[in-house]
C-alpha cells in the first residue's frame, strides 16, 4: 500500500510542536482554521472544516513530544478510508526533524499526488507557524491547481 512520508526540519521546541499537533488552537494555526476536538486527546474525533468539507480522525495513540498518530474516520474523502497519519519527533541539537507519514492508501492515484504535494505545502504551514509565529492554515494556504 502506497505510503506518503515526509521530513522537515523545524527550530522548535518538542513542546511546542506537540502542542501544535495536538490542540485545536495549534492545528488551526497551521492546517485548517475551522479544527475541533484535539483537545480531548486519544480516541477523540477531531474535526477538520475544508469549506463544505468536513475532515475527521480519530486520535490514536500521543506519546507527548515524541509521536501523535491519528486514523482516518468518517467517509470524507472516500479515499483516506483506512488510512492513517503519524507525526514522529527526532530531536537533534539544531532541529527537530519531524517524520510525517500517511500510509494505508488504496493506490497511488492523481488523488494520492494532490494529497502528497499538499501535505508538503501544509507541514511548511507547519515549520512557518513554529518558527515565525505565522502559518498559512487553508484557506490561505498555497494553491496547487486553479480549481
Amino acid at each position: 500500500m502506497p505510503t506518503i512520508y515526509h521530513r522537515v526540519g523545524i527550530k522548535t521546541s518538542a513542546e511546542k510542536l506537540f502542542q501544535a499537533l495536538t490542540t485545536d488552537q495549534g492545528l488551526s494555526q497551521w492546517w485548517t482554521h475551522e479544527t475541533s476536538g484535539a483537545d480531548a486527546g486519544v480516541r477523540s474525533i477531531i474535526d477538520f472544516k475544508f469549506n463544505d468539507s468536513l475532515v475527521q480522525f480519530r486520535v490514536k495513540e500521543q506519546i507527548e513530544n515524541k509521536k501523535v498518530v491519528w486514523l482516518h474516520y468518517g467517509e470524507m474523502p472516500p479515499e483516506w478510508s483506512g488510512t492513517e497519519i503519524s507525526f514522529g519527533f527526532e530531536v537533534t541539537d539544531q532541529q527537530i526533524l519531524l517524520h510525517m507519514k500517511h500510509s494505508n492508501w488504496q493506490e497511488a492515484s492523481p488523488f494520492f499526488a494532490h494529497c502528497n504535494l499538499k501535505w508538503a505545502v501544509f507541514l511548511l504551514s507547519l515549520k512557518d507557524y513554529l518558527e515565525t509565529g505565522q502559518g498559512k492554515p487553508f484557506p490561505n494556504d498555497v494553491a496547487i491547481d486553479h480549481s
